[in-house]
């Protein structure tokens, strides 16, 4: 490292973000370090607000300062069209589309032997609660086009087959191999209307 004691640090843990290795922790330690003013202490202050108003919200499963959270409480929203996303990034993404109108449910992952990732370890109970409430009528899967996507969108379409809902998922645009919180809006956009039935 350039640094010593505090800037090797601060550089250790920049670099471990994603997105960010050695060389651009580096330049971003830097930016920060050079404005300590007006760029790093900000940062701080909104980081350290963020650690404890931060909630994850018991319906959905997405990220908020209020449970429920903001998408979940909308009035606007149909209750009845839930969309089914691996993680916050990939509903951020949808919600940046502007193309669902519904409601979330986040998983928090995808099955996977490998990783040691089982339907325990997913946040599926709330989705089956709403199923039970009534109200449901379709169910988008919008999980990545790759082998765990797949797997984790076949065993909940088995699921959900019995509870009369519509089970749908997300069609073309979505590369295999792709994640949903990389591609534009477009595409998103392409997706989520040329969704398909199961």
């Amino acid at each position: 490292m350039m640094g010593h004691g505090d800037i090797d640090q601060l550089i250790t843990m920049l670099a471990r973000l994603p997105g960010l290795g050695p060389r651009s922790a580096r330049r971003a330690a830097l930016a920060l370090l050079r404005q300590p003013e007006s760029r790093m202490l900000p940062l701080a202050h909104l980081m350290e607000r963020a650690a404890t108003s931060v909630k994850t919200c018991s319906l959905c499963g997405n990220l908020d300062t209020v449970d429920p959270c903001h998408i979940c409480t909308d009035s606007g929203r149909d209750r009845g069209l839930v969309c089914v996303v691996e993680t916050v990034g990939d509903l951020w993404a949808l919600e940046r589309a502007g193309v669902h109108r519904g409601v979330y449910q986040v998983l928090g992952g995808t099955l996977s032997a490998l990783a040691g990732l089982g339907p325990d370890d997913l946040n599926v109970r709330p989705l089956f609660e709403r199923i039970e409430e009534g109200g449901v009528r379709e169910v988008i899967l919008a999980l990545s086009a790759t082998v765990e996507g797949a797997t984790t969108a076949h065993w909940l379409q088995e699921r959900l087959l019995s509870t009369g809902v519509t089970v749908t998922r997300v069609g073309h645009g979505v590369p295999m191999g792709g994640a949903l919180d990389v591609l534009d809006d477009g595409t998103l956009a392409a997706a989520l209307t040329a969704r398909r039935s199961l």
